[in-house]
């Protein structure tokens, strides 16, 4: 089987960022994903020279930069294109600043969300209709990210792009909406999917190998959470670690790797409610541990 690393959301490791850098090391963890609590911020909200301090700290632990987590283009669309391109688009040129002196492998944009999700059947078949402009959009953001030209070097030095479901009310429920979404976004070549497992489920699509091998194509980047379902139902209730899940955590990740979908597998937080009686003492350490128990060949 081929190894992938395995890696975190900075922020999991710890509030400041310098002693959460050190717990990657400790962790065993060699590549990051940076979302928040960057020097106290976001990955977007950096300046420039605070980008450069930030990577002089991860140098300095022999740590690479493997994503940037950022929350572009995750608003409602019913808000409009203007908004969007105000509070998005606007930002992707400081981003690609940032990504130069971090050089991450991959950029992370959010799917997008809309208060109409429950009148919504098929999303894609709503954005044509009644938001046009969204596709375009993303698909000019990618074209920015992964066209970058240095010209010190005269050499392109584009940056891979993915986008990752949300909850809530995001566009994306189903993997029929995904897979739509993707086609019609006509950039396979430079943009790939981040299926975080948990969140597609809390939309409403429960984690299945049949799932798994019909977004399998658009793959680049894999999010993993525990949790449980109900007695009741195979709805998401409950937060939980890794091993408690109530989906095949194991059958569907020992696949992701078999199928070189993912480089590196990134562990997240669990959404749900608190169970009463259950455990959540060091819970990321827990999970850490069970993933590379389950699966040595990760790392």
């Amino acid at each position: 089987m081929p190894n992938t690393e395995i890696t975190i959301l900075n922020s999991m490791a710890g509030s400041a960022f310098e002693p959460a850098l050190d717990q990657h090391v400790s962790w065993g963890i060699k590549c990051l994903d940076l979302k928040d609590a960057i020097l106290g911020k976001s990955i977007v909200g950096l300046t420039k020279k605070e980008a450069k301090h930030a990577a002089g700290l991860i140098q300095k632990r022999d740590l690479s930069v493997y994503c940037f987590s950022t929350v572009l283009f995750g608003g409602d669309i019913e808000l409009g294109e203007e908004r969007f391109r105000k509070d998005y688009l606007k930002k992707i040129d400081h981003v690609i600043e940032i990504a130069e002196i971090l050089q991450p492998q991959m950029i992370r944009l959010l799917a997008a969300a809309t208060s109409k999700r429950g009148e919504i059947e098929n999303s894609v078949k709503y954005l044509r209709t009644n938001h046009p402009w969204l596709i375009p959009l993303y698909a000019e953001a990618i074209d920015r990210l992964h066209n970058v030209y240095c010209s010190e070097s005269k050499s392109d030095r584009g940056f891979k792009v993915t986008i990752e479901n949300e909850v809530g009310n995001c566009i994306f429920s189903t993997p029929e909406e995904v897979i739509d979404f993707f086609e019609a976004l006509d950039r396979r070549e430079s943009v790939s999917f981040t299926w975080d497992v948990q969140n597609l489920w809390q939309m409403g699509t429960y984690p299945t190998m049949d799932v798994y091998h019909k977004l399998k194509g658009l793959i680049g980047y894999y999010h993993l959470k525990g949790g449980q379902q109900s007695d009741k139902s195979t709805e998401l209730c409950w937060r939980s670690s890794l091993e408690d899940a109530s989906w095949p955590v194991v059958e569907i990740t020992r696949q992701v790797m078999m199928d070189e979908v993912s480089q590196v597998i990134c562990l997240n937080g669990s959404h749900g409610e608190a169970k009463t009686g259950y455990d959540y003492n060091n819970i990321t350490k827990r999970d850490l541990d069970f993933i590379r128990r389950a699966i040595p060949e990760i790392d």
